[in-house]
């Protein structure tokens, strides 16, 4: 039962600790690609204007090297967890992440979603029932559109206000060998999380920036904080590094329990294509 406990925890920390993206970026770091270009130039040489009121679009595609720590629970039962990124990636299948940010004169609209899937199959030791091994496999997708605002817009400093929501799935699906003893079940939730970000030039090619969010609803809390450094190597590419920390705390009386914290460095870059 050790082993077969050890394999749902591990397989659940993933939902949350890596996501490798292909084309895009995942939640609230499509902010960094928003006006000034992450914040990394003067306001007299903004990218798009204080006062420009048209329709603008940025994309940035990342990696997250990240671990994990928590509890996890399956059935009334559960177990602590602690995992490197590479215990994570070693039971990465696929993963997709992206996200976009639109903004029109002081008004910003990011939205990100993301999905992964994870598998694991483990060999269990002699036991009652005549099962050899369990395979498992876990999906999580998370949606989260956000409307925001700039309330302070001057030359070193920028700061957006945030709100929106953040829609989660988490499936999994056990598969006990040489046994028909299956089982599969999954969680839908929303939370409203609330946030805002910060952006400061440090020279006409660098900034950094400041963000975060927190909230609640299906989950008991939902929130993550994240700095990043970015620098422009063209008008309209950003390189981005940073660190982001995730923590969610899921325990209803129904399915199963997810309360962890997921945390590690980011790459990424930034594209402004309108």
């Amino acid at each position: 039962m050790n082993s077969y406990r050890t394999t749902v925890c591990l397989a659940f920390i993933g939902f949350l600790a890596l996501a490798l993206s292909v084309p895009a970026i995942g939640q609230q770091i499509s902010y960094l690609g928003s006006d000034d270009q992450a914040g990394a130039t003067p306001a007299p040489h903004r990218a798009v204007p204080a006062d420009d009121t048209s329709w603008h679009l940025w994309i940035s595609p990342y990696l997250w090297f990240a671990g994990a720590h928590g509890t996890a629970g399956y059935l009334g039962r559960d177990a602590s967890f602690h995992a490197t990124f590479g215990d994570i990636f070693s039971k990465l299948n696929i993963g997709l992440m992206g996200a976009a940010e639109a903004k029109k004169g002081r008004f910003v609209f990011p939205s990100d979603f993301m999905w992964i899937k994870l598998s694991d199959d483990t060999a269990l030791p002699e036991n009652e029932l005549g099962v050899a091994s369990i395979k498992v496999k876990m999906t999580q997708s998370i949606l989260t559109p956000k409307a925001g605002y700039r309330i302070v817009d001057q030359e070193k400093l920028e700061v957006d206000g945030t709100i929106g929501i953040r829609y989660w799935h988490l499936g999994e699906n056990l598969s006990f060998q040489p046994s028909s003893l299956n089982n599969s079940q999954s969680a839908n939730w929303v939370d409203v999380v609330a946030g805002a970000r910060l952006q400061m030039p440090l020279s006409p090619k660098a900034g950094i920036t400041i963000l975060g969010d927190a909230g609640a609803g299906g989950a008991t809390v939902d929130y993550q904080v994240a700095g990043l450094l970015g620098y422009k190597i063209k008008p309209k590419i950003i390189l981005l590094l940073g660190y982001r920390y995730l923590d969610v705390n899921y325990r209803p009386s129904s399915t199963f329990v997810y309360d962890g914290a997921t945390s590690g460095i980011l790459l990424g870059t930034t594209f402004n294509v309108k």
